[in-house]
């Protein structure tokens, strides 16, 4: 909306202070959005932090494991150990925090293992193959446990990247340039109300001196 497309009667003046207070209206709503998004955001944040930081230190401990079983057996034995390959089953469920769509795991097949469900023995191969696979399988189990919590973290930083830009938007454009408009508006209306009056008083002044 701008001056031009207004037409400067009382009417478009109406409608251009409507506009304006829609606009700061939806700048409030934003605000709100956006000191929630905030708090959500630090409450969400340590946990990921933490759950990343369990995954980083016990994928050091995992491969360290894995070195020494790979010094101890061989490739060939670890691999044969490591099968039969399986998929493994994961249940999701979208859930919304402030509109925003965030998966989460409700449920997956079991990750670890027991000595029944692997076609090698752990005698065949040794210990040190045994524990590196238990120390994978809980590996994946921290992983699974720690990608809503990051996925939540990520898509709540987006989502307030975005509310931030729509404020400064609506706050350092829209909004001033409505004011400007507005006043324009008001000035042009009461120009014209000046030059009524002038109008009038001349007549009046005329109609007199005609009597």
């Amino acid at each position: 909306m701008s001056v031009r497309s207004v037409p400067p009667t009382r009417s478009g003046l109406v409608r251009a202070s409507a506009r304006l207070g829609r606009v700061q209206k939806g700048r409030e709503l934003l605000n709100r959005k956006r000191e929630a998004l905030i708090g959500e955001l630090f409450r969400s944040a340590r946990p990921a932090l933490d759950a990343r930081q369990q995954v980083e230190d016990h994928a050091s401990q995992a491969y360290a494991t894995l070195l020494q079983a790979l010094a101890a057996r061989g490739e060939v034995a670890l691999r044969a150990y490591a099968w039969p390959k399986r998929e493994i089953m994961i249940e999701l469920e979208q859930k919304q925090i402030w509109g925003i769509p965030v998966p989460t795991i409700l449920s997956h097949d079991p990750i670890r293992r027991t000595l029944a469900g692997r076609e090698t023995a752990a005698a065949s191969v040794g210990p040190a193959a045994a524990r590196t696979a238990a120390e994978f399988e809980l590996l994946v189990e921290l992983v699974l446990d720690s990608l809503p919590k990051e996925q939540l973290v990520r898509r709540l930083g987006v989502a307030l990247s975005k509310t931030t830009r729509q404020v400064n938007t609506l706050q350092l454009r829209v909004e001033p340039a409505l004011t400007a408009e507005l006043h324009a508006l008001r000035g042009m209306l009461e120009e014209r109300e000046r030059d009524e009056r002038s109008r009038l008083r001349h007549v009046l002044r005329r109609m007199k001196q005609d009597r």
